[in-house]
């Protein structure tokens, strides 16, 4: 089961959401996505929000249709985003994508990728992405990870989220390493390349933030 969120980030950076429109697919949506959902044919099974961002003709459209509607206050302690994630890790899904989260406010932003970490924290395997038609963002902990080429993301970037990332090493890439230390700030590992259909990169202590990017 694959979970996927749209949050209220601008339209044009959406990618296109037909790739997720499968069976074992729930769709979720924060705030004003949870319109931009509806405009495009999807129903989501679960609203979040404040909807401080739809107008009340919107939010009229919005109640007809949606059934479980989770509305919160606008002063309250976690983001809508934040409500929404935490929501979807309890379902334990394989996946969960984030859509509507780039783009717009950079406090929004700079909130929504920090959110990224929270499975690590918590000792949940489930894998977050975030995405736009330009970017995939995921956060790792230690540990072997598999990547394969991706032409419509073909740089691929490593950056440290913590004071330091010990023992990179990646395999299958135009620029490899080998058991590197990276310090918080170092941009080494900006704009490398997969050479193969396959790589892999691994590391043993601290948290890296890996950007599949096409721009």
């Amino acid at each position: 089961m694959n979970i996927n969120i749209l949050a209220g980030g601008p339209i044009d950076l959406l990618p296109n959401l037909n790739i997720c429109k499968q069976q074992d697919e729930i769709w979720v949506g924060v705030d004003r996505g949870v319109f931009t959902l509806l405009t495009m044919g999807i129903l989501p099974s679960i609203a979040f929000g404040d909807f401080d961002s739809v107008t009340s003709d919107e939010m009229s459209i919005i109640e007809e249709q949606i059934k479980e509607i989770q509305r919160y206050k606008t002063e309250k302690d976690e983001t809508d985003m934040e409500l929404a994630l935490n929501w979807a890790m309890e379902q334990k899904p394989d996946l969960i994508r984030i859509f509507g989260g780039t783009g717009g406010r950079l406090d929004h932003f700079f909130a929504n990728v920090q959110l990224l970490v929270s499975p690590i924290l918590k000792d949940q395997t489930v894998h977050i992405e975030m995405m736009d038609n330009r970017n995939i963002v995921f956060i790792k902990g230690p540990g072997h990870y598999s990547m394969n080429h991706n032409p419509q993301f073909k740089y691929v970037s490593f950056i440290p989220i913590t004071m330091e990332v010990k023992g990179l090493s990646l395999k299958g890439f135009k620029y490899p390493l080998q058991d590197e230390d990276i310090p918080l700030g170092s941009t080494l590992c900006i704009s490398n390349e997969l050479i193969n259909d396959s790589g892999n990169f691994s590391f043993s202590k601290g948290i890296i933030m890996v950007v599949r990017s096409n721009d």
